[in-house]
């Protein structure tokens, strides 16, 4: 189920601070304390110019908010939102029935980074895409 997404006055001034430096329309944005990043999800199309060439922008906001950060390319597509969620690790295949989530990865470190200790990483997905889709589960295989 989606949450209501409510925004307060600081995290209002960093989104604006996102899209002045990088001059790409953000969809949204939320501080990742199980990651320690800051979480910003750009409208579909927006991914390069909110990079920047090389990745200045990455490293301008890195700098400004004295974070890391991690920029997303939302998708209307649930699949491929968790593929871009999921980036920069190789993900094999995605699959969802049900509002249960399959993860099929390549290797056995992508498994271990995408699950974490304890679940915590993919717990942490599953709060993170519950923010737009319906899910149920998120598991990997």
């Amino acid at each position: 189920m989606s949450t209501k997404i409510v925004y307060d006055e600081d995290t209002l001034k960093k989104m604006t601070l996102f899209e002045s430096i990088t001059r790409a329309d953000l969809k949204d944005f939320f501080d990742d304390p199980v990651q320690d990043r800051l979480v910003f999800i750009v409208v579909p199309g927006s991914l390069w110019r909110a990079l920047g060439k090389g990745s200045v922008n990455v490293k301008k906001l890195e700098k400004a908010f004295g974070r890391k950060i991690k920029i997303v390319e939302y998708n209307e597509d649930l699949v491929t939102f968790i593929k871009n969620m999921a980036h920069p690790l190789k993900i094999h295949d995605v699959t969802e029935e049900d509002g249960i989530v399959t993860i099929r990865h390549d290797d056995l470190q992508t498994k271990g980074l995408l699950i974490g200790k304890n679940a915590r990483n993919l717990r942490n997905m599953e709060k993170n895409v519950r923010r737009y889709f319906e899910v149920k589960e998120i598991k990997v295989v």
